[in-house]
């Protein structure tokens, strides 16, 4: 019984702060946790001595699963304000479903450094994007026609399986811009985020099957402790985050978001090309 606790309660540990980081982040800066449940979840597991080539998708993996019950909750309270369109989730929801699918599968093909040079360098386009909105200039030169909404459709769930985000900072800019109000596009935008998550989750599931030197308890890529502790942490703590943003301008929280994303982005950089 003793060696059972000594091994696994630094683990345990590890994940529950996780979950209070990620969950007072999200609160703080109004996102659904990804950006900031990968890089923490990664650093804890290499901090447990788990295979660097593993923690990776682990994270991005068990992030999407985390994401299906918070995707869930938000897509329905914005549906009841009628914030969400269903002609374009239409449009979005079956190429989202397969290029995410597509995307959890082939991360089994990729190796750890590969999943972070793609989260950091979306890290860091993100992090230009919410200064400099250029994407949503960009897509509103190409129109919203049904063809550019299923390209977007098939960009934003590839590279949001890869990242192990809900794809809310890629999906809302680009459905502002082909036309869509700001709560239409956000309520749209969380609705997403649940096809991403629930078809991710599966592909992850699927390509980690019998990997090995993976954390206890995993299934696949999906690690169940990580799953349940990290998600109940981050629920009970995201409300207190969510005090602190309404303290803080708008301005304020954009810039500590950016800056975050960028900090982020340039240390998975540096992991992978410096060491």
């Amino acid at each position: 019984m003793l060696d059972l606790i000594t091994t696994y309660w630094p683990f345990v540990l590890g994940l529950a702060a996780t979950g209070v980081i990620s969950g007072i982040a999200a609160g703080l800066l109004g996102i659904g946790g990804g950006a900031i449940i990968v890089p923490a979840l990664a650093a804890a597991l290499a901090l447990m001595g788990y295979d660097s080539d593993v923690v990776q998708h682990v994270a991005v993996g068990t992030s999407l699963a985390i994401i299906i019950p918070t995707g869930i909750a938000s897509a329905r309270a914005h549906d009841k304000r009628g914030a969400v369109d269903r002609e374009v989730l239409k449009l979005w929801a079956p190429i989202i479903v397969a290029s995410t699918l597509i995307g959890g599968l082939m991360a089994g093909l990729y190796s750890g450094n590969v999943l972070r040079v793609v989260f950091g360098v979306m890290a860091l386009f993100i992090a230009a994007n919410i200064l400099l909105p250029f994407q949503e200039r960009l897509m509103g030169h190409l129109g919203g026609s049904a063809l550019t909404h299923r390209i977007s459709a098939a960009v934003v769930g590839y590279i949001s399986a890869l990242m192990g985000v809900g794809g809310g900072s890629l999906s809302v800019p680009t459905l502002h811009a082909f036309g869509a109000t700001m709560h239409k596009a956000v309520g749209t935008g969380a609705a997403i985020g649940v096809f991403i998550a629930f078809s991710g989750t599966l592909g992850f599931i699927i390509s980690g099957w019998s990997i090995e030197g993976r954390p206890p308890l995993s299934l696949g890529y999906i690690n169940i402790p990580a799953l349940v502790l990290i998600g109940v942490a981050a629920a009970l703590c995201a409300p207190l985050g969510a005090a602190l943003a309404h303290r803080l301008q708008q301005r304020t929280l954009k810039l500590t978001f950016a800056a975050f994303l960028t900090f982020v982005g340039l240390n998975m950089l540096w992991k992978v090309f410096v060491g």
